[in-house]
C-alpha cells in the first residue's frame, strides 16, 4: 500500500498531474458516453428471449381464399421440418392460436377470416439447446418469406417470439392518425415502404384490410314473385351451395343425439375461373331453382348482381381514426432503424410537398412527426409507439428515479459534512461509474455471440452503484479528516495515505459484489444489471482511490481551521493499515 500511497501523494505535489488526471478522467467520461449514439454499445428495453416456442403469423391479402392461406402455411411448415430443434407444430387457419403472452395484445384471438393463419412451434428445451429461439428465428425469417411469401403475392409472413417484457403490438409501430382515411391509407403505403428499406427491420406490415371490388347479390322480389319463388328460397340455394348447411338429419344408436346431414358443393365446385363479373354470372347460370309450378329457373334472372368496394376494418384510439405500420427489428436495437426511418420520412415527405414539423419540447413523443398539407390544410401525425414506446417511458422513469436518488444524497451529504463541496465531490466520484457501466457492456458485446445491449436492468445497476461508490469516496474523506484533525498531518499527506489505507476494505467490497453479481452476467434477462454491477464497481475503484483524492486536495472545506494546530511530522505518526 505505500507504493499507492507514494503514487496518490506523486500526483497530489503537481498541479500538471492533477490538472491531466482530470482531463483524462472527463475525456473517458466522454468518451464512454459517446458509444451509445456510435451504436458501439446499443440501448434497448431488453434482450431477446430464448423460449421453448415462437409463432409464425401469415397473412395473405384481403380477399384471398382459405386454399390459398392453406398453400402459404404448408410451405412454412415443410420448410420448418428440417429443423432437428422443431418437436412439433401446430397450424390454425382461418383463425389465431390459443392465447398466448404475446398475442394477448396482438390481436391473435379476434382473427376470424380466411386470409389469417397461425403456426405455433415448439422447441426442444432451451436450457439443452445450443441456438437461441431468437436466434433461429433471425436464421429462418429470409429462407422462409423468400420461398412462401411469392406463393401469393401480396403475403407477410411474421415471426413472433415470446416477449422479455411488457408485450407490445410490435417493436416498432407508427400511428397513422388523419380525419381523411384514404390519405390515411396513402400515407401508412408511404411508411411502409420506408421501413422496409431500413436496414435491420423486418416483418413490415400494415394494419389495415385492403380495399377490393366485390358483387353483391341483390335478391329481385318482383322477378322472385313472378317467377313462383320465394326470397327465402333465393337466399338458402346460394348459402347451401357456397357456404353449406344442414338439410336432415340421422338417427344412430351409437350417437345421443340426432346426426345432421350437412349439404354443399364440392371445393371443386365451388371455385371460380376467375375474379370477373363474367365468371360469377356463369357459376350462377348453373344454379336453378324449381319453382311452384315445377320449372326451373335460373338464379341469374331472379337476383341483380351490383359492383361494390369492400368495408374495411376502421381502428380507432383515443377517439381518433388511425392506421398502424408495424415492423420488428432483426436482433437489434430499435433506436438506430427508428432515427434512421425517420430522417427518410422527413426528407421524403418533405419533397412531396408536405411541412414536416417535429414534435417540440422532450418528451416520451419527441420522435413524433406533424404533417400538413399545402393544398387543403388537413392536417396528419405520425406517432411511434410499440416497444419503442415502452423503451422510452422506462429510461425516462429511471433517469427520474437516478435524479432522485442524486438529489436525496446530495442533501444528506450536504446535512452530514455541512459543505456544498464534499457534497458535489462525492457525487462525481458515484457518477464516474457509468465510465465502467458503458465500457463493461461493450466489453461484453465483444465477447458474447449475440448483441449484448444497455438494457433497463442496467440502468437499475448504475442506481444502485450510487450508494456504493458514495460509500467508498466518504471513506477517504472521513479518514483524511480524522488525520488531519488527531494528527495535524498535512492535507496532501493525509489523502494519500488514506486513499492507501482504505483501498484493501474498498477491493474487499468491490470483489464481493463482482462475484456476487457473476452469476447474474450469464441471465438472458438481467445480464444488465450484472455487467452493470461488475463493470461500474471496478470503475468506482479507480475513481475512489485516484480521482476523488485530487477533487479533495483542491477543496477549502478539507482545510482544518484550529487556532492552535498541532503539528506532527508525519514520519513519526503511526497509522494501522
Amino acid at each position: 500500500m505505500h507504493k499507492l500511497e507514494n503514487l496518490v501523494y506523486w500526483i497530489l505535489e503537481s498541479k500538471s498531474r492533477k490538472f491531466l488526471v482530470i482531463v483524462l478522467t472527463l475525456v473517458a467520461l466522454a468518451l464512454s458516453v459517446l458509444m451509445i449514439p456510435a451504436g458501439l454499445v446499443k440501448a434497448r428495453m431488453l434482450p431477446g428471449k430464448s423460449d421453448n416456442t415462437y409463432s409464425v403469423y401469415i397473412d395473405t391479402p384481403t380477399g384471398s381464399s382459405k386454399e390459398q392461406t392453406k398453400m402459404v402455411a404448408e410451405c412454412v411448415v415443410d420448410n420448418l421440418k428440417s429443423e432437428k430443434e422443431i418437436t412439433n407444430m401446430v397450424t390454425y387457419i382461418g383463425e389465431g392460436i390459443p392465447l398466448d403472452y404475446a398475442g394477448l395484445v396482438k390481436g391473435a384471438g379476434m382473427k376470424n377470416s380466411e386470409n389469417v393463419a397461425e403456426i405455433s412451434v415448439n422447441l426442444t428445451n432451451k436450457h439443452t439447446r445450443d441456438e437461441k429461439s431468437f436466434s433461429m428465428v433471425s436464421r429462418l425469417r429470409p429462407i422462409i418469406k423468400k420461398k412462401c411469401e411469392p406463393l401469393v403475392k401480396g403475403t407477410v409472413i411474421k415471426f413472433i417470439e415470446q416477449p422479455a417484457g411488457p408485450p407490445t403490438m410490435a417493436s416498432i409501430v407508427v400511428e397513422v392518425t388523419g380525419d381523411e382515411l384514404d390519405k390515411d391509407r396513402e400515407l401508412a403505403l408511404d411508411v411502409a415502404n420506408i421501413l422496409s428499406k431500413t436496414k435491420k427491420v423486418v416483418d413490415v406490415d400494415i394494419m389495415a384490410d385492403d380495399i377490393f371490388k366485390k358483387y353483391t347479390l341483390v335478391p329481385n322480389k318482383d322477378k322472385i314473385s313472378r317467377s313462383g319463388l320465394s326470397v327465402e328460397q333465393v337466399n338458402k340455394i346460394i348459402y347451401l351451395a357456397f357456404e353449406g348447411m344442414a338439410i336432415a338429419h340421422k338417427n344412430s344408436k351409437s350417437e345421443a343425439g340426432q346426426i345432421n346431414i350437412f349439404l354443399s358443393l364440392d371445393p371443386a365446385t365451388k371455385k371460380f375461373e376467375n375474379k370477373s363479373l363474367e365468371a360469377l354470372k356463369v357459376k350462377l347460370s348453373s344454379m336453378n331453382l324449381m319453382n311452384q309450378k315445377g320449372m326451373l329457373v335460373p338464379l341469374t334472372e331472379v337476383v341483380d348482381i351490383k359492383e361494390a368496394k369492400s368495408n374495411p376494418m376502421i381502428m380507432h384510439k383515443d377517439l381518433k381514426r388511425l392506421i398502424n405500420v408495424i415492423a420488428e427489428t432483426d436482433n437489434e436495437s430499435q433506436v438506430y432503424p427508428l432515427l434512421e426511418a425517420r430522417d427518410k420520412m422527413i426528407e421524403y415527405f418533405t419533397k412531396k410537398g408536405y411541412k414536416v414539423e417535429k414534435e417540440p419540447g422532450m418528451n416520451t413523443y419527441m420522435f413524433d412527426l406533424h404533417l400538413t398539407d399545402p393544398k387543403t390544410g388537413k392536417k396528419y401525425l405520425l406517432r411511434w409507439d410499440g416497444e419503442m414506446k415502452v423503451t422510452l417511458d422506462t429510461f425516462r422513469d429511471l433517469g427520474g428515479a437516478f435524479i432522485g436518488a442524486l438529489v436525496l444524497i446530495f442533501l444528506l451529504l450536504v446535512i452530514y459534512y455541512k459543505s456544498f463541496a464534499l457534497s458535489g465531490i462525492v457525487l462525481a466520484g458515484s457518477f464516474l461509474s457509468i465510465i465502467g457501466v458503458i465500457v463493461g457492456h461493450w466489453v461484453a458485446d465483444l465477447v458474447t455471440t449475440d448483441v449484448f445491449f444497455l438494457t433497463a436492468t442496467s440502468l437499475i445497476g448504475f442506481i444502485a452503484l450510487m450508494g456504493i461508490s458514495s460509500r467508498n469516496s466518504l471513506l477517504l474523506i472521513d479518514f483524511a479528516k480524522s488525520l488531519m484533525e488527531a494528527h495535524g498531518m498535512e492535507k496532501r499527506r493525509a489523502i494519500a495515505i488514506s486513499s492507501a489505507t482504505r483501498a484493501k476494505p474498498i477491493a474487499l467490497t468491490a470483489v464481493a459484489i463482482i462475484l456476487g453479481s457473476a452469476l447474474l452476467a450469464s441471465d438472458p434477462i438481467f445480464g444488465g444489471l450484472g455487467v452493470a454491477l461488475i463493470s461500474g464497481t471496478v470503475a468506482a475503484v479507480f475513481v475512489s482511490l485516484i480521482f476523488v483524492p485530487v477533487l479533495l486536495d483542491g477543496a477549502k472545506a478539507m482545510e482544518i481551521d484550529d487556532e492552535n494546530p498541532i503539528h506532527h511530522d508525519p514520519k513519526n505518526v503511526s497509522i494501522t493499515r
